[in-house]
């Protein structure tokens, strides 16, 4: 028996909240989170030509490869084509030891551990806990400002704050995804940790939609904390009541 091929309207949303915000942190990791809004643009973009794409041509033998190469494609045509690279981020990627690379890939563990150091580079001390949480739920978990609003129990334009100052002080500080040592893993931690369990909970009882349950986001939630048990450093016993 042949599986059931879903259609583009249903394969999309659970594509994208499952493969964004991986590829968001992969991109990240090249450009540095002082220009995280390229990463999340060419992120959207790539989704936004799915769904051009697939209802006409069909959706395609391998949806996430298509996806990814689709992002690749457009990360190469911003180098070549856009003035804002060449002024202001080329001198920090060749400053940084990726650049040493000879091409852009999106294998398995560059997505992995992009993902996990994404995690950690946005929960960082230099925004107050709030404001870490709150991003990290926007680019990390593909949460609205309404979802943020909700888990938060507080008003839209509050959160629209916290995000704004959040992102102000990545920008300020010069951010980059890179290795973390114990102590900041350490410091980092417990802000992580209540993102995911923010995250299940509006899996587990959203407010979102008019759905009582959302299976991607407690899937999510349990995956991301999955991620942080393949790491020595960040598998504690911190972790053991997200898996209860």
């Amino acid at each position: 028996m042949k599986p059931i091929v879903k259609s583009s309207e249903e394969l999309l949303p659970h594509l994208f909240r499952q493969e964004y915000a991986k590829m968001t942190a992969v991109l990240c990791r090249h450009f540095g989170l002082a220009h995280i809004e390229l990463a999340e643009d060419i992120a959207s973009e790539t989704f936004l030509k799915a769904s051009e794409n697939w209802p006409i041509n069909g959706i395609p033998q391998n949806p996430t490869a298509w996806l990814y190469t689709v992002a690749k494609n457009k990360l190469k045509d911003y180098f070549k084509h856009t003035a804002i690279f060449e002024s202001q981020v080329k001198k920090q990627i060749i400053a940084s030891p990726i650049s040493d690379q000879q091409d852009f890939e999106f294998d398995p563990k560059i997505i992995a551990d992009s993902q996990l150091a994404m995690i950690f580079a946005v929960c960082n001390p230099g925004n107050p806990m709030e404001n870490q949480i709150c991003l990290a739920l926007q680019i990390l978990c593909g949460f609205s400002v309404g979802e943020i609003a909700n888990a938060f129990l507080t008003k839209t334009e509050t959160i629209k704050k916290r995000l704004l100052r959040a992102r102000n002080q990545l920008r300020k500080d010069h951010f980059r995804i890179k290795e973390l040592n114990e102590k900041e893993i350490r410091q980092r931690l417990e802000t992580v940790l209540r993102t995911l369990y923010l995250l299940f909970n509006e899996g587990y009882f959203s407010k979102t939609n008019n759905q009582l349950i959302r299976k991607d986001l407690c899937s999510e939630a349990t995956r991301l904390a999955l991620v942080l048990t393949d790491n020595p450093l960040t598998k504690t016993a911190k972790l053991m009541p997200y898996f209860l």
